[in-house]
């Protein structure tokens, strides 16, 4: 379809919309048919064609709306977002225009909290901040991402982020979605009904659960997801070494995460990413590593540690336990994250963009996003970072770079570009594009893409059958094209 839209059919929709969801829950057009002006994203990437704004309050007027739109399939496709705060990653933009942009964050009901079976219901408007502040002090505790409480527990699941603890993945056990023709379905375990009541996302048969991550297929409306069982002890081993000791850290780092002598996900940020976020100056290299469990087996975990720490001469700075220092923002936020507190992560945010959650795309320092996975072995770490050197030389922009090892084999490389969005856009966004193209030739393939990278999607595909099944599939979930394609589909 078009940039373009003919304005009378939509029109007529909207006036429809209006009643069902209120005048005052959507935005349109002033004058003529055109779409709304551009609102700008701290990326910078291409603002789509938007012909209007929807935010309905329940999961009823999210079917009637959908319906009013399937009945009309010549109009812009519906987009969701829910809370539209992917920044880095194109915040509230879609793939392609026109749309009309359904925004969910007034779907904010914690439905469901069960600290016994170790769940909760949530509604898209359900930001990490609310679910983590009702766990505090709780025998359970959520799996949180370093980015702003402000942002969507359903709209990072569905995107299939990283938390401190673990791939959101994993926390996801069931999804409620309305269907392009309306329908309501329930994916994977829900408690209350037939499923039994132990957790079972898989259920009997083929997995549906996963047809609506990283989909355009239907408008996801609820999650149930995990909650951690809250260890009673718990310690941050912080090692610091330099630039020249990357491959062997990374291994030594490696053998205690295969040996599950850690908890969660080991994060090592280099230099540039903790200057980005806020971290203390002048130690190089610094992982962070978790330990928890009983008093007595944390104590001996996170002691073994820096004993062999210490042995192995890699490291610059080991501690253990210690409270960070006030102005290491970095390590609060991680100590904290760990533990299920986004306490800090205000503060993270601020220091890489200068500013609060409801203003980053507005005024924020630029900021884009490269997500790949690569091996968890020294030498592709190694090789990872020696490209984006190579990016520095070619473009002026220094990127940053997390390491995030989810488990024994695999590495979430969260690659950063800050940059002034005033003087440094088309240099940014030509590393971003290096970036895409220098990994996938050394075998690095992104899980996340952002807004106008979506052609990544298919080319990452390990058998073009299986995106051709994906199609068919979306063809006759949605034969009208009511839900607007996404960045993966």
């Amino acid at each position: 379809m078009p940039e373009t839209t003919s304005g009378t059919g939509l029109d007529t929709v909207l006036d429809a919309v209006e009643k069902i969801v209120g005048i005052r829950h959507v935005t349109r057009p002033e004058t003529g048919t055109g779409p709304l002006p551009p609102t700008g994203n701290v990326s910078g990437f291409g603002a789509r064609a938007t012909h209007a704004v929807i935010r309905p309050g329940t999961v009823n007027e999210i079917r009637a709306v959908i319906q009013e739109f399937d009945r009309r399939p010549e109009l812009p496709g519906l987009h969701a977002v829910s809370t539209g705060r992917n920044w880095g990653l194109g915040s509230k933009e879609p793939a392609a225009g026109p749309v009309v942009r359904m925004e969910l964050d007034r779907l904010d009901t914690l439905r469901e909290l069960d600290l016994d079976a170790g769940y909760a219901i949530v509604e898209p408007g359900v930001t990490q901040a609310v679910l983590s502040g009702q766990l505090a002090g709780t025998t359970r505790m959520l799996n949180v991402t370093a980015s702003s409480g402000h942002t969507s527990l359903v709209g990072n699941i569905l995107d299939r982020g990283v938390g401190l603890r673990r791939q959101r993945t994993e926390d996801l056990v069931g999804l409620e979605a309305v269907l392009p023709d309306g329908r309501v379905v329930r994916t994977g375990w829900w408690p209350g009904t037939g499923a039994g009541k132990a957790v079972n996302p898989y259920g009997l048969g083929p997995s549906l659960l996963h047809l609506f991550t990283q989909s355009p297929l239907a408008v996801v409306t609820a999650a149930v997801i995990r909650l951690i069982p809250r260890p009673q002890a718990q310690q941050v081993v912080r090692l610091t070494f330099e630039r020249d000791r990357l491959a062997e850290a990374v291994e030594q780092i490696h053998q205690w995460r295969a040996g599950n002598a850690v908890s969660g996900v080991v994060k090592i940020y280099d230099t540039a990413s903790s200057a980005t976020y806020g971290g203390e100056d002048g130690h190089g290299y610094l992982a962070h590593l978790c330990v928890d469990g009983t008093r007595s087996t944390a104590a001996a975990l996170a002691g073994a540690l820096t004993a062999e720490a210490e042995a192995c001469g890699l490291f610059t700075g080991i501690t253990a336990g210690q409270e960070p220092a006030a102005d290491d923002i970095v390590s609060k936020v991680v100590q904290a994250a760990y533990a299920g507190s986004v306490a800090h992560n205000e503060d993270m945010l601020a220091s890489a963009t200068g500013t609060s959650a409801d203003r980053v795309d507005a005024e924020g320092n630029g900021w884009l996003f490269f997500l790949p996975l690569i091996p968890f072995t020294g030498a592709d770490t190694v090789r990872a970072l020696a490209i984006l050197d190579r990016i520095h030389l070619a473009t002026g922009i220094r990127p940053g770079a997390t390491v995030n090892a989810l488990d024994a084999d695999v590495i979430d490389l969260v690659v950063s570009f800050p940059f002034d969005r005033a003087t440094q856009g088309p240099a940014a966004h030509q590393a971003l594009d290096l970036a895409y193209t220098w990994f996938a030739e050394a075998g690095y393939a992104p899980y996340r893409i952002d807004s106008e990278h979506a052609s990544w999607a298919g080319r990452t595909a390990a058998d073009p059958a299986a995106g051709e099944l994906t199609r068919a599939i979306a063809a006759l979930i949605d034969p009208n094209g009511t839900i607007a394609p996404g960045r993966y589909l």
